[in-house]
């Protein structure tokens, strides 16, 4: 047991306590923000917890197994803290959460109640309410491996290698043009090939969308302009004149991979698994029966 729990330990055994909750939310793009609810603010580890924000937790549930923890913070919404438009554009979605209790007196003396991350976000007449999911949450996600043709590897992350920092597959520019807020028209793009950007991500890096991504549904020629889609509207503005990353598109495919990215050895996907075709099929008369290999390939994925 360490030092600071077991003062904490001992203080609570006095019945005569001084103790209060802090929170600590760190968000994906590194904004940490500090909560408790005393009525003076706290430091420690690092962090500065600040009273009188309206956030306060409902009742923990912890197991000893692998079920997950959970618990459940309200707050209020305000102009200095936790924004409206903040939670609207998803910049505190798998934020991580640290709930301590510490002895405001002395908080050295303190324990750590919840370790999690910040899951479903709803808000209403100026309040939010988040429900905060246990470290546990994460045994729940699927990691087995997926036998496809299909690449299953993304786009510059480990398993694939792409450096997507390479010019040749990534352009910061400015936003020329916003139609319903996921139609963005671009100039200076001519050194890319048609299409270049589809299925690729578009990465905000100003303005009030700054650090949201969306996905590229299609990227086409009109006129003058390089038009570039998203599958869904960015939940932060974007508006001409912010700077944006963009970021090549892959479709998954071997023939894709050996001529687009030259990465054929980083391929994660089997093309030449036999489809339903293959595998139901039967011999017939007139074909040739002569033990060589019934599956065709299309010349593209050979």
């Amino acid at each position: 047991m360490s030092a600071a729990r077991a003062a904490l330990l001992a203080h609570l055994r006095t019945g005569e306590t001084t103790v209060c909750r802090a929170w600590g939310v760190e968000r994906a793009d590194g904004t940490r923000l500090g909560f408790t609810d005393h009525d003076k603010e706290l430091a420690f580890e690092g962090w500065a917890f600040h009273p009188e924000t309206g956030l306060t937790a409902g009742m923990l549930s912890q197991t000893t197994g692998l079920s997950i923890d959970n618990i459940e913070a309200e707050g209020a919404l305000s102009s200095e803290a936790i924004t409206e438009a903040d939670i609207a554009a998803g910049r505190y979605d798998g934020a991580q959460m640290t709930c301590w209790m510490v002895n405001w007196r002395d908080p050295e003396q303190r324990i750590v109640l919840f370790r999690g991350s910040i899951g479903e976000v709803t808000r209403a007449g100026g309040a939010f309410r988040a429900d905060l999911r246990g470290l546990s949450e994460e045994l729940n996600q699927p990691r087995e491996k997926v036998y496809q043709r299909p690449c299953a590897a993304i786009l510059g992350d480990a398993a694939c290698g792409v450096d997507l920092s390479d010019p040749r597959y990534a352009a910061e520019v400015v936003v020329q043009s916003v139609d319903a807020g996921r139609r963005f028209g671009f100039v200076g793009l001519d050194a890319f090939e048609a299409d270049w950007f589809e299925r690729g991500r578009l990465v905000a890096l100003t303005g009030a969308g700054a650090g949201l991504v969306g996905q590229i549904k299609f990227d086409r020629a009109e006129g003058s302009m390089r038009v570039l889609e998203l599958w869904q509207e960015l939940r932060g503005e974007i508006v001409p004149g912010d700077t944006v990353r963009l970021e090549a598109g892959c479709d998954k495919r071997l023939a894709t991979c050996r001529a687009k990215f030259a990465n054929v050895q980083n391929f994660r996907g089997f093309p030449h698994i036999p489809g339903d075709d293959w595998i139901t099929s039967y011999p017939r008369q007139g074909q040739t029966h002569d033990g060589s290999s019934y599956l065709k390939l299309p010349e593209a994925d050979l």
